[in-house]
């Protein structure tokens, strides 16, 4: 018999990629309406794993399992935005520069029978001090454009980064190993 098939909740094309990653194609991707704004005082950690958990929820699909994820790139108590101007952009490099700072992936899987498991990753991540051409050149890129603390990893900033520990899967988008397990435990096999 075969298992519920998986929606992916998310408008994130690094999120279905990384899940090819691991061999799994979901039935369907649909992209859950929220709204993605922090609570007042709301810390990063909690702020990731709720988000998680709303985009699950926000997506009602009978007999299957849903999967949702968000990332949070935080300094200190501090949750960077999703930059959607170059001045966002600039403002997050800036605070970046230099620095070291957390990057927290919340995932939530909603079975079937409508319980809902979460998991988070957390990696520290810390970038060189970047020279104001590095920071025109990224701007300019516009790789930034909707990315969680201005930046994608996965592209030109990976030039940047000094120091990862974590998972990096998990600052792309996805933590791939604790997807997995949270899959598995709920009984929907990865390959």
């Amino acid at each position: 018999m075969s298992p519920p098939p998986l929606v992916l909740a998310s408008s994130s094309p690094r999120r279905l990629m990384l899940l090819g990653q691991l061999g799994i194609m979901p039935a369907r991707v649909v992209s859950p309406d929220i709204d993605e704004s922090p609570l007042p005082g709301e810390l990063p950690r909690p702020y990731a794993q709720r988000m998680a958990r709303a985009k699950a929820a926000a997506v009602t699909e009978s007999g299957c399992f849903v999967l949702a994820g968000d990332t949070v790139v935080a300094v200190g108590r501090r949750i960077l935005p999703k930059a959607e101007s170059e001045h966002e952009a600039r403002s997050c490099l800036t605070l970046l520069s230099g620095r070291r700072h957390r990057v927290l992936t919340g995932i939530a899987l909603t079975a079937p029978d409508g319980r809902t498991f979460e998991r988070l990753s957390e990696t520290i991540v810390t970038f060189n001090r970047l020279t104001p051409q590095q920071a025109d050149v990224y701007v300019a890129s516009r790789e930034w454009q909707g990315k969680a603390g201005g930046y994608a990893i996965n592209g030109l900033a990976a030039g940047f980064v000094r120091f990862l520990s974590g998972s990096y899967s998990g600052v792309v988008g996805l933590p791939l190993f604790e997807t997995a397990q949270l899959l598995r435990g709920c009984g929907w096999p990865v390959p």
